[in-house]
């Protein structure tokens, strides 16, 4: 269930990336326009994640990660009837007060239902319904928004959102909060959690995953009028592509949940070079069968990426998990926003095609902040400590 919750939540957020052109007609405003919801809802996330997260430390956390997933449901349902894109903007920076919340909680309920060693391959699955959003959520609700508007895939995420609701409260066990005392030094600590940036192999994670996240997003915010430009893809194709990524990125899920527990850094390299050559082939115009399967390889390395990030985070911050997780969501709303703002200043200049060489070149420069970083990202990962044993459920 916390996988099905991932789901709709990245469904959602990257909902404007597949019907980008409705949107834009359907509210009269210019797609570089629509692009930046993104950004103003990665703003909002990451102004208050910290502070967030830090209020919320003694809500018990089942009855948080359903409450914040609750405020999606309501989000999606006002976004649903929103007659401008003010009204759209707002509706999302609603769901995006509670997003840094559900992210940075999300992870440490997963570590914590399991022993140890396997805090990484549970993140993993967990992280598979991100997978899944891109594998279904997103063309689904992008061929659903074709068919029938996009108001109409946005009423759907808001139905989906409340049964995720009522069934979180149902299956997932009670996780209780700190007790007080420590709930009170905890959340002292995650008001100040910009000071863990100081742990070097924190803010290691956090700058790989602000250079890759900004490369990223920065192209796959304006998918849809790039593989328009370089294969002729719109409408179904758009579609099946969309598909064909997030199949790609589910296949890399899996592999990565094998391995990441056991070669952090030689696996993220790999990923990242792979992203990298991807993006490379998406510079020149080839064709529609070159850009499908550039595509697909980036789909498949992206959508794997976070698994090997999030799980990092957990391992060079044992002892200030939730902390270390804010941080971590900071880092990756930047990204998204900062990728967003970034985009559309190129695609307003009229340098669409411009993107993906962009992208190669933040990914390559994450690269070599990840072989610099051993210390974060080691050739093998070490042994969980024993004070790492999770609290009893």
């Amino acid at each position: 269930m916390l996988s099905a919750a991932c789901f709709v939540y990245v469904t959602a957020e990257t909902l404007p990336v597949g019907l980008l052109p409705q949107i834009a007609d359907g509210l009269a405003v210019s797609e570089a326009d629509v692009g930046l919801l993104l950004t103003s809802y990665a703003v909002v996330a990451a102004l208050t994640t910290i502070p967030l997260t830090a209020l919320t430390m003694r809500i018990p956390r089942h009855l948080l990660i359903a409450a914040t997933v609750a405020i999606f449901a309501i989000s999606q349902l006002i976004a649903a009837f929103a007659g401008s894109l003010l009204i759209l903007t707002l509706s999302r920076l609603i769901c995006a007060v509670a997003h840094g919340v559900f992210w940075s909680t999300i992870a440490p309920v997963a570590a914590r239902l399991v022993p140890p060693d396997r805090a990484g391959r549970a993140t993993a699955l967990v992280f598979l319904g991100n997978s899944l959003a891109i594998v279904l959520g997103v063309p689904l609700s992008t061929a659903l928004g074709q068919w029938l508007g996009w108001r109409v895939a946005l009423a759907v995420l808001a139905v989906a959102g409340a049964a995720c609701v009522v069934a979180l409260l149902i299956v997932l066990p009670k996780l209780p909060a700190l007790p007080q005392d420590l709930a009170v030094r905890a959340g002292a600590r995650l008001k100040a959690s910009v000071r863990i940036i100081r742990n070097g192999p924190v803010a290691a994670v956090c700058l790989s995953t602000v250079v890759l996240v900004i490369g990223h997003f920065a192209a796959y915010t304006y998918i849809a009028p790039l593989v328009r430009r370089d294969g002729g893809l719109e409408g179904f194709g758009l579609s099946a592509l969309l598909l064909g990524y997030g199949a790609a990125g589910l296949i890399g899920n899996a592999i990565v949940g094998r391995f990441v527990d056991r070669r952090p850094g030689p696996l993220l390299v790999t990923l990242i070079a792979l992203m990298a050559l991807s993006l490379v082939l998406l510079v020149p115009v080839l064709g529609a069968a070159p850009t499908v399967l550039a595509a697909l390889v980036w789909g498949g390395t992206f959508t794997a990426i976070p698994v090997v990030l999030q799980a990092a985070i957990l391992r060079v911050a044992p002892l200030a998990r939730d902390a270390a997780s804010a941080v971590y969501v900071v880092a990756f709303q930047i990204g998204i926003g900062g990728g967003a703002l970034l985009g559309e200043r190129f695609v307003s200049a009229d340098r669409l095609g411009w993107l993906p060489a962009l992208a190669a070149v933040l990914t390559g420069i994450a690269a070599l902040t990840v072989l610099a970083a051993r210390g974060a990202f080691p050739v093998r990962a070490p042994a969980p400590a024993p004070e790492q044993a999770p609290a009893a459920v």
